[in-house]
């Protein structure tokens, strides 16, 4: 009985940390910190980057310096998760709720690659039409 406990409690101690590890948790947390530097180490050579009614394929660089201008005039404060794939080891699919000091916007991002590879290879921000 003894023992059966222990697991259970090495489990549940484990499992919040296993969770993050996910790529898409990744993003996530990046996005909620506005780490955008830390982020654009997960893109891919060219991604496709939409914001609001922008949307162009930029390289890792161009997309960076656009996002740091984004979450700099648009500081996240809460992020949701409102929606992930995550059933296929070589594809990721994740949509956040952004809560900002302007309001709320909706994040979608793509992964693609290896299960020990996967890179950001698309992201889109628009604003959140439903409250």
């Amino acid at each position: 009985m003894k023992t059966l406990g222990l697991s259970l409690i090495i489990v549940l101690y484990l499992l919040p940390g296993s969770a993050f590890t996910d790529p898409i948790y990744k993003v996530a947390e990046l996005i909620r910190e506005g780490n955008v530097h830390e982020l654009s180490k997960l893109f891919a050579p060219n991604i496709d980057l939409t914001i609001l009614d922008e949307e162009n394929t930029y390289s890792k660089v161009q997309a960076e310096q656009i996002l740091n201008k984004f979450f700099s005039q648009n500081v996240p404060h809460t992020v949701k998760m409102l929606h992930r794939i995550n059933s296929n080891p070589s594809y990721r699919f994740g949509v956040l709720i952004v809560n900002t000091d302007k309001g709320p916007y909706r994040v979608a991002y793509t992964l693609k690659g290896t299960d020990s590879n996967l890179t950001l290879i698309a992201l889109r921000i628009e604003v959140e039409k439903v409250k």
